[in-house]
């Protein structure tokens, strides 16, 4: 049947990844370092992806194809867990696809999977938060300047990217690492960073607060240790209480991998000192 479906010019496509994860449906995956249309079943052709290319490497055409298959789709999106089912609806809602949204609902009543409540990252930081809170430290005396080296420091990153939303878990300088597992604050507060922690070891980062992919991450963490001889795991968070999260996920990861690593965890002050 001639249907509306994704087209990926390779030429342009650079390999970052973006889409994959901005597709619900499960029909994008990175291969050969290319975005790939691996399942014409799950494609709807609605094109929640083509936002998040920045190279304009997806484009909507009208061509001979498989027709879209919403309940293989939520197959697969229920595997996925909450999180993925929860994109997958509000992109159905979004684009008013109404047949599709009523396929959805019925599937999941009929195989009790229970609708997804709304994510409390989604909504507004309430002010009570201790992390939130503002603190001015120009008229204090910040201690933590004392750890920082008399000559400026040299950058020690070994790779690119560094945001676990888009590094690829087989990518090579992840074979025989030692791995640096950071939230974004950290490299920030600390001003030895480079020397103390990133020297000689492959980085990961993201934020265990705003981010909202961490089912995407937690595998991908666990692909990394996994999959690649990882020789230790360090984790760098900072003291506030919604970073914690960075170390559960680790914890995570490292138990669904079925390895026996040493793991090191560092906390670090907001005045930039190790707790």
């Amino acid at each position: 049947m001639k249907r509306q479906i994704i087209k990926i010019d390779e030429d342009k496509c650079t390999g970052c990844g973006l889409c994959v994860p901005n597709c619900p449906e499960g029909a994008l995956q990175m291969i050969d370092g290319k975005a790939r249309l691996v399942g014409e079943l799950l494609c709807d052709g609605l094109g929640a992806c083509i936002g998040n290319c920045p190279e304009g490497a997806i484009l909507i055409e009208e061509r001979d194809a498989d027709a879209y298959d919403e309940k293989q789709v939520m197959e697969n999106i229920v595997k996925a867990g909450p999180a993925v089912l929860a994109a997958h609806l509000k992109h159905l809602k979004d684009h008013k696809q109404e047949d599709y949204l009523k396929i959805a609902e019925e599937y999941m009543k009929d195989n009790n999977v229970e609708v997804p409540q709304e994510k409390v990252e989604d909504k507004p930081m309430a002010c009570g938060c201790p992390g939130t809170m503002m603190r001015d430290f120009r008229a204090e005396e910040n201690p933590a300047k004392a750890q920082a080296p008399a000559r400026a420091v040299q950058s020690e990153l070994r790779q690119w990217p560094t945001q676990l939303h888009l590094v690829n878990p087989h990518a090579p300088y992840f074979a025989d690492a030692d791995l640096l597992i950071a939230a974004d604050c950290t490299a920030f507060a600390f001003g030895d960073f480079h020397r103390r922690f990133l020297k000689g070891k492959a980085l990961v980062m993201f934020c265990p607060k705003l981010d909202t992919t961490m089912d995407m991450y937690l595998e991908k963490l666990t692909a990394i240790i996994r999959d690649n001889n990882i020789k230790s795991i360090t984790v760098v968070k900072m003291e506030v209480p919604c970073c914690y999260g960075a170390l559960a996920l680790t914890e995570q990861a490292l138990k669904a991998s079925g390895k026996n690593i040493i793991l090191k965890e560092y906390t670090i002050g907001v005045q930039g000192g190790i707790v």
